[in-house]
Parts: C-alpha cells; structure tokens; sequence
C-alpha cells in the first residue's frame, strides 16, 4: 500500500519563505533563515509527488515546484540519475540547495588571474537534510554530482528568482563561457544548456 503523501510540508514552506522575503532580509540573513526552513522541509521525504522524481537516463531533470507571483524565488526538484553531473555553471542569484534523496557532491570553482576556471575549496557531500548555500557574494560557480553510480538522487533548490528563465552561463575549464537559459523539465522552455544564439544577454 502506498504512503499517503503530506502536500502541507511544501504549502508551509513556501508561505514561510514568502513571509521571510516581505520583509526584505540581507542576503546574509535571508540564506541563513531560509537554509533552516529548506532543511526542516528535506529533513522528510513524504511530500515530493512521483511526477516530480522521475529520472531521465540522458540527463538530469529539473522539475519547477513553484514560482512566486512576483518573480522572487522558485524551487525545484533536480532528480539525478545513476552517474549523472551538470557542466561548471553559475546562478547569477542566491540559491540554496537541500539533500532529499540519495546524495550528491558540489565542486565549487573560481576565476583565478590568467582567467582560467578551477577547483576552490574540497568536494563538498550533501546527505538527506543538509543544506548549501551559493550566491554571486559568496561563490557561485560549481559543479554537480550524483554522488552514486546505481542509484538516483533528488534534491530540492530554492534560487532567489525564476531560474528557469535567469540569462546563466557554462564553463571551460580555460574560462570561455556559453550563456544558457534552463528552462525545466516539466515546462515548454527549452531545457538545454546552450542557449547563447537565441537568447543573447541583455
């Protein structure tokens, strides 16, 4: 018999992270505060529907769990199949990334001097309830990874605007990016990584 899923987990965070936003925190603060309700909501895995954990065995998939009216914020299910990893990315917006499912690695990345990209920091592992934080102010380029070769892992991200139409950018490991607009997986956007010819930056 299957377990009946508990929808209000998600309801509650979403009102609790749209109270917190009203009252336009620093980004300092609004991570801080919203890395503890995004944990409280990983902390179980009863209210994630099916539709929204499903694995793709060419890519990773990237579910819209919702957008706010007013562009503020959106969360997303990114569901990881066995082995699967995005290229080097940025967000351009905070962003806070929680462990539901499974695990994964984040590699964060930086620009040194001569403009090349490369590793900064060790390999950071997320388990079921554990946050990240990423942001322009405090690191924004990294990698992610299923941390498992025979499994799937999701994880829940909550970016600090509608990231599935954010202008973002892919890099080699020389520095040379390729602009991107995600999209989702459960939308009519374009859901691929190069986007750079039809939707130049403004």
């Amino acid at each position: 018999m299957a377990t009946a899923l508990n929808p209000q987990r998600l309801r509650h965070f979403i009102g609790a992270l749209a109270e917190l936003l009203d009252r336009h925190p620093e980004e300092e603060a609004a991570l801080h505060r919203g890395g503890e309700l995004l944990g409280e909501l990983v902390s179980h895995d009863d209210w994630l529907p099916d539709d929204f954990a499903q694995p793709n065995p060419e890519r990773y998939q990237q579910f819209l769990l919702h957008a706010d009216s007013r562009q503020r914020f959106s969360i997303v299910s990114f569901v990881w199949g066995p082995g699967q990893q995005t290229p080097i990315h940025d967000h351009r917006v905070w962003g806070l990334i929680g462990m539901l499912r499974g695990a994964e690695y984040s590699q964060g990345f930086a620009r040194h001097p001569d403009g090349s990209i490369l590793p900064e920091g060790k390999r950071v592992r997320l388990s079921p309830g554990q946050v990240e934080a990423v942001s322009p102010r405090i690191g924004d380029i990294h990698q992610v990874s299923n941390a498992f070769s025979d499994q799937v892992s999701i994880s829940i991200h909550v970016y600090g605007a509608n990231i599935g139409a954010v202008h973002r950018a892919v890099y080699q490991p020389d520095g040379s990016e390729k602009l991107f607009i995600s999209g989702y997986s459960n939308r009519v956007l374009p859901n691929i990584w190069d986007l750079s010819k039809e939707n130049p930056a403004p």
